[in-house]
């Protein structure tokens, strides 16, 4: 074979080769860029996330905040209520033991009066004790 045929050869592989280093250099390079877009968009998703569950979970606190003040309120009332009813009940109390009081007062002072106030008519008592014999008119 002829020299000049053999560095044909040699320089169609050399250039061959270069070519090929080329364009496996640039394929990694756009694989290198490739992966840091997809590196940069992940990061950025991972921040949406991050916010929104930060986000989330204030609602969360918050929420529960509310809760324990609603409870606290409906448990302030309900104290406020039992401790109104225990007092009126204690009024009710004295006022019925007053109402007894006067009642045996009453019973001392009159005891032939009936609770409205009118005369008892006992059995033997006449009927209008101003006539005899508690005939009645026709």
């Amino acid at each position: 074979m002829d020299t000049w045929l053999i560095v044909l050869i040699v320089v169609a592989i050399v250039v061959l080769v270069l070519v090929l280093a080329l364009l496996w250099s640039k394929n990694r390079r756009i694989a290198g860029q490739r992966k840091r877009e997809q590196a940069r968009e992940h990061l950025q998703e991972a921040q949406v996330l991050a916010a929104r569950a930060d986000r989330d979970q204030a609602l969360a606190e918050e929420q529960a905040a509310r809760a324990r003040r609603e409870r606290a309120e409906v448990e302030e009332r309900t104290a406020l209520a039992e401790q109104e009813a225990r007092q009126r009940a204690a009024h009710a109390g004295e006022e019925l033991q007053r109402a007894e009081q006067l009642r045996a007062q009453a019973e001392k002072l009159a005891p032939d009066l009936s609770l409205d106030g009118h005369p008892q008519h006992r059995p033997g008592d006449s009927a209008h004790p101003d006539q005899p014999g508690g005939a009645t008119r026709r």
